[in-house]
C-alpha cells in the first residue's frame, strides 16, 4: 500500500467489510453478500457489516454538551 501512497493501516478484512457495508447500504442482500465473501454462514457476514458504526455515530452526535 506504500507504493500507491496510503498511509493508513488496512487489511483483507478491511476491505471486506467496506464491500459487504456497501453492497448492503446499496439494497444488497445479507444472503447475497455472504455469497460473495463466501461465508458459509451468514451470521459470520455480519461481522463485517459496519452499517451499525454509523448510526452509532449519528446517535452520539445528537449529544449535546
Amino acid at each position: 500500500m506504500a507504493a500507491a501512497g496510503i498511509e493508513t493501516k488496512a487489511g483483507n478484512h478491511s476491505f471486506r467489510a467496506t464491500g459487504i457495508t456497501a453492497n448492503l447500504q446499496n439494497g444488497g442482500t445479507l444472503e447475497k453478500a455472504a455469497a460473495m465473501a463466501n461465508h458459509a454462514s451468514s451470521r459470520t457476514t455480519q461481522l463485517y457489516d459496519r452499517r451499525r458504526d454509523a448510526m452509532s455515530l449519528d446517535e452520539v452526535e445528537k449529544i449535546g454538551i
